[in-house]
């Protein structure tokens, strides 16, 4: 989908959807968007968000990580002597979060002051426990090896698993500072799976059109 994050969804850009929410958190100081394109970096303007800098080429592949994404941020920042104490990273590609989700992923770091970072994650539908791979003479056996028939396992003893989602991440800058975006003590927001939008294709585009036009 070509130039994805500023397709208009219900007459505005899908970027603006992240903005907006930003802007509306009396928590956040600063809503910044990190763009290499100039077209991009306007629309971001005139939404109300920062753009205090075009990313570096290097940084803006389609192969590209969020950690240099990230840590070019930081290290502009820092370079003018602004240092931020948390960083809070929301894809445009989530653009109808449940509303809150800033305030309550703050005030899970704050409560757990060993948090490397918070990030949203809904229960998953299909448990990993129930999947089957088949070999080479056409039979299958259970994907999960390091149980003894996983695929038997009562439902109510299955291990609850998360899928994480793309509508936010906040993460302390010492957790930048060493080298990720998550850390070794990440803390899940959970979200309702029906609440779950990530926006990759025509169809999830359709599907968020759907449910805005629901809300």
């Amino acid at each position: 989908m070509p130039k994805k994050n500023i397709l208009s969804l219900k007459g505005k850009p899908l970027l603006c959807y992240s903005v907006d929410y930003s802007l509306r958190s009396q928590l956040v100081t600063s809503t910044v968007v990190s763009t290499d394109s100039q077209e991009i970096a306007d629309i971001a303007k005139s939404s109300g968000a920062s753009v205090p800098f075009l990313r570096p080429g290097e940084f803006a592949r389609d192969d590209t990580r969020d950690y240099p994404v990230i840590r070019n941020a930081l290290d502009f920042f820092e370079g003018q002597g602004k240092i931020f104490d948390l960083y809070i990273l929301l894809r445009p590609t989530s653009p109808l979060r449940p509303p809150g989700l800033i305030e309550k992923a703050l005030e899970i770091l704050e409560n757990n002051i060993d948090a490397t970072s918070v990030r949203s994650m809904a229960r998953i539908k299909e448990h990993p426990y129930r999947v089957w791979k088949q070999d080479d003479d056409g039979s299958v056996c259970g994907f999960i090896e390091s149980e003894v028939e996983p695929y038997n396992i009562p439902r109510q003893e299955l291990p609850k698993l998360y899928f994480q989602t793309g509508d936010i991440e906040v993460i302390r800058r010492e957790t930048i500072i060493n080298g990720s975006i998550s850390g070794d003590r990440v803390y899940p927001l959970i979200i309702k799976h029906e609440d779950m939008i990530d926006i990759d294709s025509k169809s999830d585009f359709d599907r968020a059109e759907k449910l805005n036009a629901d809300r």
